[in-house]
């Protein structure tokens, strides 16, 4: 059967992984189109962090709200240092920045217009999948045909299959912005942890830790949000926004203007890997690109998404190629051996510190932070070789104290099937 009647690529989705791939896609003079239940312009929820290195690197630094030079992190004094050091900051010496997510859209949605992506609305309900074409059928009964369908629709993909064999971490964020009757953190300053608990008591200092992460916007406002890195199960909003008032009272700091509250982002941090072997590609937090020890992902899909485009351009020219050997190319460039090792080496570090108390954890991150600069930021934004990244992971154990170390060394829950897979990594 022809498919030149056809259009190359359906995208599910409209959140950042869509648009990212939709828009690379395009940009090979693919014949693309985008199916999502929302529209493509609604406004996107949440807050997108990144190293200002990150997007001076792709030049997009004009899509950044905010940038921040004074970039630090409070890990409170250990056991054996003076309570003097309790509120000594970590400094990290390199530009954070928070994308405006307007513009960041409008840059995604700029780039499928000019290679002139349509757009539906409608749910997608069925797919077949033949020799030839996928057929999306949607809940209103309208079939859309692609060559290739890719699949981007979030954390829940419609029709991708993983292997969800292991509770999955979450982390959860409460978090306010507005304006306090002192500056909760120095002027033009990114806090991005503070573990200091001298507001919690010696009961909850035994319950899972979490962390004030906290910027200056400018003219007053501040951002405020109490996070837990990654739980299974995830620690509670209630829990989040109890702590986030422990910590302003404990400071004495009021908020005297509410403009937003952020009631809680639930971010899967281990997802499984997608079955690399099924003929639907997936893309964005549906294909598992979030990063399990920082979270990050925007910066992985300006870098990623240009790179599957043009394996998949070159793979459409066979006219024959059926789905499913589309999807093959896909998936070896979006998930390559050794990056499937790094993930498997990022969720068995994220194993170990799920189990750490809040000293442990917190004499992890100074040590952590302690490595050369080019290691942490390769390490949070999955930029390291393979072989970088066990130099840095090595260098860390050898560097830290013995309560990270042993912590480090006990064998739990799945952490051996996670070396393995480091060892073999799954297909």
């Amino acid at each position: 059967m022809s498919t030149r009647a056809f259009i190359d690529v359906l995208v599910l989705g409209a959140g950042p992984g869509a648009l990212a791939i939709a828009a690379a896609l395009g940009a090979e003079n693919l014949r693309v189109e985008v199916l999502a239940a929302s529209n493509h312009t609604d406004p996107w929820p949440y807050t997108y962090g990144i190293w200002g290195e990150e997007v001076d690197e792709m030049g997009l630094q004009h899509l950044l709200e905010h940038r921040w030079k004074n970039t630090v992190s409070f890990f409170g004094s250990g056991a054996s240092e003076p309570k003097a050091d309790a509120n000594k900051a970590t400094h990290h010496g390199r530009d954070y920045g928070l994308f405006d997510k307007k513009k960041l859209q409008r840059y995604w949605i700029k780039q499928c217009d000019a290679a002139s992506v349509q757009w539906h609305r409608g749910y997608a309900a069925e797919l077949e999948i033949d020799e030839n074409l996928c057929t999306v059928t949607t809940a209103e009964g309208k079939k859309h045909k692609a060559r290739l369908l890719i699949d981007a629709t979030g954390y829940e993909p419609v029709f991708l299959k993983s292997r969800k064999n292991w509770p999955i971490a979450i982390q959860t964020c409460y978090g306010v912005v507005g304006r306090f009757n002192t500056p909760p953190v120095e002027e033009g300053q990114f806090v991005l942890m503070d573990y200091r608990c001298d507001h919690l008591s010696s009961k909850e200092k035994e319950e899972p830790p979490t962390f004030l992460y906290a910027m200056d916007l400018g003219d007053g406002r501040f951002f405020l949000e109490e996070t837990s890195l990654g739980l299974a199960p995830p620690v509670t909003l209630e829990t989040l926004k109890s702590r986030l008032k422990q910590r302003l009272a404990h400071r004495k700091l009021e908020l005297t203007s509410l403009e937003h509250e952020e009631l809680g982002l639930y971010l899967p941090m281990n997802m499984p890997l997608p079955d690399l072997q099924q003929p639907v590609l997936g893309f964005g937090g549906a294909a598992a690109m979030v990063h399990p020890a920082s979270g990050y992902m925007v910066g992985g899909l300006l870098r990623r998404s240009p790179s599957v485009a043009k394996v998949l351009a070159k793979a459409m020219r066979d006219k024959n190629a059926s789905p499913a050997a589309l999807a093959e190319k896909g998936w070896a460039v979006l998930w390559p051996p050794d990056l499937r090792r790094k993930q498997a080496l990022y969720q068995f570090g994220l194993e170990k510190l799920m189990r750490f108390e809040e000293a442990q954890l917190r004499d992890f991150f100074k040590g952590f932070f302690a490595l050369q600069s080019d290691q942490w930021y390769g390490f949070l934004t999955n930029t390291l070789s393979l072989s970088e990244l066990v130099q840095a992971m090595w260098t860390m154990f050898v560097k830290a104290p013995w309560s990270v170390r042993w912590g480090l060394m006990g064998m739990q829950g799945r952490e051996l099937y996670l070396l393995w897979q480091f060892l073999k990594p799954l297909n």
